[in-house]
């Protein structure tokens, strides 16, 4: 079994390779304004966010049915 932290750098190697296929570029060489960065990270965090409240709702139906 592969430690947590051996496993988020597989998986950030495994993502900049889909962003470099998918953009033809890297975060570091992607010209955006700061703004830019800003909003794709607020993005980001709102899908997190209804991911997590997905999943909460999972265990807890989960517990209900039990």
């Amino acid at each position: 079994m592969i430690d947590i932290e051996a496993q988020v750098c597989m998986d950030i190697i495994e993502r900049q390779c889909r962003g470099i296929t998918k953009y033809g570029t890297t975060v570091a060489q992607n010209p955006l304004e700061l703004r830019q960065w800003l909003q794709h990270q607020y993005e980001e965090l709102l899908d997190a966010a209804v991911y997590c409240r997905r999943a909460i709702q999972e265990i807890d139906n989960a517990r209900k049915e039990n």
